[in-house]
């Protein structure tokens, strides 16, 4: 058995105060994807930086107070690789990667993009170096015997029912037809080769999304998105249990705008492979 959750944290600092601690102490993860960190690990509480019970990596971002991701593991990985080989994003604290018995595990935050701004064309790039690195990971892994897992923040909601005001947003970023165009490339079997395991186990329902802006009542109307993903080879996927969004019972409960997003995966050859 194999739990991994994913979630942004939107400034670990901050979440730590509002509950994430809490969180932290009571989850059956076995793996934790974080993204969108916003710190460097000296600047991070004992208990969040390096908690007992814990091996930790974190891959701030050379620009402080911008992205960051981190990976937690009850076990010590094996090995560990922070960026994916890119001279303009290595040090951006947008990857992180970890080998597991079996399974590669990264934490990814995509860049967020804005139309008709640098920011969406420094998406693009990323977008476009990134699909380059998730083939050369499958194929690698795959020669090795081994599964790999990308969660993260990908901040593109893929179809309509990933997000519930999409009439809207048709020209924003987040859900413009090339973003979603080049998702649907990750999920090819021809292509990228990778599985939505969240939309696999909860196939033909809008959401259950995992962001909701802290604006109007969003979160109080369930008016959010589903860009918060868990993307596996298909050996993986195909052992997936059970997928879950991990949202507060209240909006004052909350200690981040994302919720956490979580995966039961079985052991190889038991329940679920195959089904």
């Amino acid at each position: 058995m194999l739990t991994v959750t994913t979630v942004n944290v939107n400034g670990l600092r901050a979440a730590a105060k509002k509950g994430f601690v809490e969180w932290l102490a009571g989850t059956s993860a076995d793996v934790l994807c974080l993204q969108e960190v916003r710190a460097e690990p000296g600047q991070l509480p004992a208990e969040v930086a390096g908690p007992d019970g814990w091996f930790v990596v974190h891959a701030p971002a050379a620009t402080k107070g911008r992205a960051g991701v981190s990976l937690y593991s009850r076990r010590e990985p094996d090995r560990l690789r922070t960026g994916f080989g890119s001279a303009e994003f290595d040090d951006s604290g947008r990857y992180v990667e970890a080998d597991l018995p079996g399974v590669t595990v990264a934490s990814l935050y995509l860049p967020s993009g804005e139309v008709g701004t640098e920011r969406q064309d420094e998406k693009y790039r990323f977008m476009t170096e990134f699909m380059e690195y998730l083939k050369e990971l499958r194929e690698k892994a795959a020669a090795e015997g081994r599964e790999v897992l990308v969660c993260g923040d990908w901040n593109i909601a893929h179809q309509e029912a990933d997000l519930k005001n999409w009439r809207g947003n048709r020209k924003n970023s987040g859900f413009l037809p090339e973003e979603r165009e080049w998702l649907s490339r990750v999920l090819d079997p021809a292509d990228g080769g990778y599985t939505d395991v969240f939309r696999q186990q909860h196939p033909g329902v809008e959401g259950p999304y995992s962001w909701w802006s802290y604006r109007g009542r969003a979160f109080d109307n369930d008016s959010g998105w589903r860009i918060d993903y868990q993307m596996a080879t298909r050996g993986l996927a195909e052992r997936a249990l059970k997928a879950y969004v991990e949202r507060a019972a209240t909006h004052d409960q909350r200690w981040s705008d994302h919720a956490p997003v979580t995966v039961v995966y079985g052991a190889p050859g038991g329940p679920g492979e195959g089904e």
